[in-house]
């Protein structure tokens, strides 16, 4: 969260209403309820609303029966039963988060016709809360106000209150936080604003406190509720206009024009330059604090250092990447990664596990190893993976959405140690070396207890202890473990057990790009698992649901959904070379280009265009911090065009970069992925084909391939007796052979290829030909 600052408010608050019909908005569709002999709650009514008619009270009733008895209510509004108060609409939704808001007192309304048609027909203010089920900040405000009688009873009264899951919705997120940036500057979550009936956004703000002076800020939330709208009712012609200039700005940034040109190195370049000139030289990362991982940023730092030779660039990376592996930000016990530090030297993490940012390090941590061959980005990556899987791992395959920042006991309380607890856990040996180790001592760097960090390198530990680095490592390998049994005695923070397909397809790419690069089949096995899942949750039509959730599909996919989940089939295909992937990452991307893509303009916009219209259809670009589906979308079609010999695909992923080169163009460092794309756009990539014989497999080869950092390239494995039935699929497979009844390797570059070699040492020498990047700006791949 960035924290909006009040000093301003009233001089800011222009509030408008602008008397439009309402856009069709996704209706939400409910699943039907079991009968009515179910026992029902009693709902009560809400503060300052109208009771439910009596049909929608019983739904609600049961509802409610039925979630509470499975997860406890989080409200303090309690009869003298102990039971919730108030019951809402979102007791009938299926997102974690709403379903975390079903007891307020606020009258909430999931988006959809119903909130805005009522708000058109009583001339009311719409209030937007958008935010996601593990966000501290989304769970203060929630206890302060939208759990507090008083403000409710306002909100219920003036205004009609709409509460988005932001990561169900990220069109919307996307549209409102562009709001948001234009008003104010700043961005985060909860993302707070302001409605006319019509969807236009005419004030925004993040966390509020409830009341005036509370947590320093001048004018609490009460105070804004009142002042809009008034605002609203008093001067709306006023208000209508500013509603519509930033509505205009909204949509001019959700169409960008399109470039007249492919961009040249000189953009990467400029890239490097600002990554440089922001870089945090003595804790790594970029800027100050907050600091978030930057895993494409680096990734883009591993390709340019490949390209140009540029050793600052590797620094940068490493620097980067070890910083946060030793610090706080990196959970030392169970292995993932944190959302962010609070602090500039990565130490005090917010707690909060986010499948997304663990799927992108995971890649980062592999790359650099490839790069490196340093043991520590291995056992990085290793550690985030299994930690995913322990902890956000489905059972029948898929993976969830997060774990929350708060605690049962507080905020971190879960992941701190003091030293007594370390002596209870381990044995005296072992709590010596992880004391030592992770510098925990007393009073500790939150509070009492110690966030676990690693300030010294584990050689110097281990002189310092008078013991092998080699048996500090075992040891302290043994210590983790036995912590994180000690650990799972303590109350967990709350899992959102969502499974969202796009942010699955990351987490395929990076189980199948970690077992390939590290050679570990289990790995590589764990993803097809997960590929499978996400695979079966098409529809008839091919048609991806957005999320899975206990009761079923929710929602329907988005751009990112499509891309994501094709390189995850892309990136398992090149770990096992299984036609079924490829084929799968086909069919996706055939799908994404009749639902999402601009054939005029190029690029692929975040909605369908079946979709109910919004206020703005985007085409994403810039990640934040997600890839954008432009992005990962390009790359996909730059893959399948290499493997399947169609030219068109390329020139339709050109097509793409193109659309959105001026965005890139102004803001490189914004859209580091698409650098990734302009890389390979730039660069020769490498068609490679390993054909064994229908006997026995050389590895070397093979392993050769997997060692050196080749971004730009792709990889079939196949036995010479498979080559015949997958010569269609893969048109780069004719005319070749296992020559002499030895594996032997082909290094190709648009179809035209070196000369076959059986020999490792050749193939490596064939390998290691790099393009430079080009100084003039312009390229050397044709």
């Amino acid at each position: 969260m960035r924290t909006w600052s009040a000093s301003g408010a009233r001089g800011s608050a222009l509030v408008a209403l602008a008397l439009v019909a309402v856009a069709l908005a996704g209706v939400t569709r409910h699943q039907p309820l079991p009968a009515s002999t179910e026992p029902a709650l009693d709902v009560g009514t809400l503060p300052g609303a109208s009771p439910f008619d009596p049909g929608l009270r019983q739904r609600l009733g049961r509802a409610a029966a039925l979630i509470d008895a499975q997860t406890s209510p989080r409200t303090r509004q309690r009869t003298a039963a102990g039971g919730p108060r108030y019951t809402n609409r979102l007791i009938l939704e299926k997102s974690p988060y709403l379903l975390q808001h079903a007891h307020n007192p606020v009258d909430w309304y999931p988006w959809g016709d119903e909130a805005f048609a009522r708000a058109l027909h009583e001339q009311r203010p719409v209030l937007l809360s958008i935010g996601y089920s593990t966000c501290h900040w989304c769970h203060v405000m929630e206890e302060e106000s939208f759990d507090d009688e008083e403000v409710a009873a306002y909100l219920n009264a003036n205004y009609v209150a709409i509460k988005v899951d932001r990561e169900q919705r990220p069109d919307l997120d996307q549209t409102y936080m562009a709001a948001l940036l234009a008003m104010s500057g700043n961005g985060g979550w909860p993302m707070t604003v302001w409605l006319t009936p019509g969807q236009q956004p005419f004030f925004a703000t993040t966390y509020v406190p409830p009341r005036d002076g509370e947590r320093g800020v001048r004018v609490g939330f009460l105070t804004l509720l009142r002042e809009l709208r008034g605002t609203f009712a008093d001067n709306p012609l006023h208000v209508a206009e500013v509603a519509a200039t930033v509505t205009d700005r909204v949509r001019a940034l959700a169409a960008p024009p399109p470039g007249e040109a492919l961009p040249d190195a000189g953009l990467l370049r400029r890239a490097y330059a600002q990554y440089a000139a922001s870089f945090d030289a003595a804790h790594g990362g970029f800027g100050g604090a907050p600091k978030f991982p930057p895993p494409a940023a680096l990734q883009f730092l591993l390709r340019y250092h490949r390209r140009t030779g540029d050793e600052q660039a590797l620094r940068m990376a490493t620097r980067t990447l070890d910083a946060m592996a030793d610090g706080g930000i990196h959970d030392q016990v169970g292995g993932g990664f944190h959302r962010y530090a609070t602090d500039a030297a990565w130490q005090v993490p917010h707690f909060e596990k986010m499948l997304t940012d663990n799927a992108q390090l995971v890649a980062a941590y592999a790359d650099a190893y490839q790069v490196t061959h340093r043991r520590e980005y291995a056992d990085t990556a290793r550690a985030i993976l299994d930690d995913v899987d322990r902890e956000l791992g489905a059972p029948d395959g898929g993976f969830y959405t997060a774990i929350d920042a708060d605690s049962p006991a507080g905020e971190g309380a879960f992941y701190v140690w003091t030293p007594a607890e370390i002596r209870e856990a381990l044995n005296p040996g072992m709590a010596e070396a992880v004391l030592a180790f992770y510098d925990v001592r007393q009073p500790g760097n939150f509070g009492d207890a110690t966030i676990l960090h690693a300030p010294r390198p584990l050689a110097d530990v281990a002189d310092s202890l008078g013991a092998e680095a080699e048996r500090l490592r075992f040891i302290l390998s043994e210590a983790r473990r036995a912590l994180r049994e000690r650990r799972e005695t303590r109350p967990r923070p709350a899992t959102d057990d969502k499974i969202v397909t796009a942010w699955n397809g990351l987490m395929i790419s990076a189980f199948a790009r970690a077992g390939a690069a590290l050679v570990d089949a289990k790995y590589v096995e764990r993803a097809r698992k997960a590929a499978r899942f996400a695979l079966d949750q098409r529809g008839a039509d091919g048609r991806l649901p957005r999320s899975h959730t206990r009761a079923g599909g929710e929602g329907s996919g988005f751009a990112d959904d499509y891309a994501d989940l094709a390189a995850g089939m892309l990136d398992l295909y090149d770990a096992t070379s299984e036609p079924e992937w490829l084929r799968a990452a086909l069919e996706l991307q055939q799908t994404l280009d009749e639902h999402f893509r601009d054939a005029e303009r190029g690029g692929f916009f975040a909605v369908a265009r079946d979709a109910a219209p919004t206020l703005a259809r985007f085409k994403p670009v810039e990640d934040s911090p997600l890839p954008s589906a432009n992005a990962v979308a390009a790359e996909n079609l730059l893959r399948l065009a290499e493997l399947t010999g169609n030219d068109a695909l390329r020139l339709h992923a050109e097509e793409t970069v193109r659309g959105l080169a001026a965005v890139v163009e102004h803001e490189p460092t914004r859209a580091p992925r698409m650098l990734a794309v302009v890389d390979w756009l730039l660069d020769r990539p490498r068609e490679i084909v390993i054909v064994d014989s229908p006997t026995q497999a050389d590895g070397r080869l093979l392993g050769t391939v997997r060692d050196r950092f080749l971004p730009n390239r792709v990889l079939t494995v196949v036995r010479a007796t498979d080559i015949a039935s997958r010569t269609t699929l893969i048109p780069l497979l004719a005319g070749k052979e296992a020559q002499g009844g030895r594996s032997t390797a082909y290094v190709c570059t648009r179809g035209v290829c070196q000369l076959p070699t059986s020999d490792p040492a050749e193939l490596e020498r064939q390998l290691s030909e790099i393009v430079s990047l080009p100084h003039d700006g312009s390229s050397d791949a044709d």
